[in-house]
């Protein structure tokens, strides 16, 4: 039950996250970095991409996805259209990664050790979860800021 929910939720908010980017009018703007906004939109997208490929994608869908963090948030200017495509891709990546997992590996430890301490895979997939909400938030907020 907890996996199709997962599912329902990360469709949800990286369907969300495509309406976000397609939004910006002007495609720099994605790129534009507020006096007090230490993130743009584009350097956030990238790192939901990245997170979600590399904890999910990675982990449970065995796509030897390889993280450059660093990249996440110092590449500019990556056309909106290979935004909007990465984000259809890590959706796919997210529901067939999902898909192989089973209630019992819910419950077994995550694999990797990412905070200080030990979690399940059941609490770190809700994790990944808000972490997606809470930047998708923040780039709603950035674009309404500058389309206001």
């Amino acid at each position: 039950m907890l996996i199709e929910t997962l599912k329902t939720l990360f469709n949800r908010d990286l369907n969300q996250l495509k309406k976000e980017i397609e939004l910006y009018q002007n495609e720099t703007d994605i790129w534009c970095v507020q006096k007090g906004i230490s993130n743009s939109a584009g350097n956030l997208c990238l790192h939901l991409i990245g997170n979600l490929n590399t904890y999910i994608g990675a982990e449970f869908g065995k796509t030897n996805y390889v993280r450059n963090r660093a990249l996440e948030f110092s590449l500019k200017d990556v056309p909106k259209a290979e935004l909007l495509n990465k984000i259809e891709e890590t959706k796919t990546i997210v529901d067939n990664a999902l898909r192989s997992l089973t209630d019992e590996m819910l419950q077994n430890e995550y694999p990797l050790l990412v905070f200080e301490t030990k979690m399940t895979t059941e609490f770190f997939l809700i994790h990944l979860t808000t972490h997606l909400a809470y930047h998708l938030g923040q780039i709603n907020y950035h674009r309404r800021l500058l389309t206001s």
